[in-house]
């Protein structure tokens, strides 16, 4: 994406440079320093509660297996009728 954005620099129009510019750099930084180096910290600070979800929300989304035959699997919920 940086690359494609970038390429947009090249162009004669002005505006289509900053934008070119502007987007390279966001996505540069969105993937060095946010993916790179935020996420996995915060991932490390704040344990298991990375993956806490309310119990509304929980009630709400579905429930998704990927892996049906794997045994570590919990059993799923009952949904109360809505």
């Amino acid at each position: 994406m940086v690359s494609v954005f970038g390429g947009f620099v090249l162009s004669d129009d002005p505006v289509t440079k900053m934008f070119g510019l502007g987007l390279a750099a966001a996505i540069l930084v969105d993937a060095s320093v946010v993916r790179v180096i935020l996420v996995p910290a915060t991932m490390r600070l704040m344990g298991d509660a990375n993956w806490w979800v309310p119990d509304w929300l929980d009630r709400v989304l579905p429930m998704v297996d990927i892996d049906p035959d794997s045994e570590d699997v919990a059993r799923p919920r009952e949904v109360p009728p809505v």
